[in-house]
């Protein structure tokens, strides 16, 4: 499975979720309720928030950041995304590497890396629930 993109992508791993979120991932699940099927969705590795401007994409690491999440670490002498990622699907992918995110530009879709990409999860997937 994949999650779509759109505009600015924050994209967390669900294990990191479960691990790292006050809560786990049911809290994180709760906390995000209202949002799912608008700006949040996800598929069995991976939670999708968005934004349409830098600054509320900043809002967001900030406040995962908050919460306990580290946003980079340093892997052979460069920056990477650690706990979590920003992707501009328009602009290439992850505004950073990211060593544990695969990335389809045609497609405009991200999965965990090592895993199927498959079906494309999107706002759509949530819209009946």
């Amino acid at each position: 499975m994949s999650v779509a993109l759109e505009f600015i992508d924050f994209i967390v791993p669900i294990s990191t979720i479960r691990e790292k979120y006050p809560g786990g991932w049911e809290q994180c699940l709760k906390d995000h309720s209202p949002l799912l099927g608008g700006r949040v969705w996800h598929d069995d590795h991976l939670l999708r928030n968005g934004a349409m401007n830098p600054h509320d994409i900043e809002f967001l690491v900030k406040e995962w950041e908050s919460l306990g999440f580290q946003p980079t670490a340093e892997m052979e002498g460069r920056q990477v995304w650690q706990d979590f990622c920003v992707m501009e699907p328009f602009f290439g992918g992850p505004t950073m590497p990211c060593p544990w995110i695969e990335f389809s530009g045609e497609t405009r879709s991200a999965w965990l890396k090592g895993t199927l990409p498959g079906k494309i999860i999107s706002r759509e997937d949530f819209a009946s629930r």
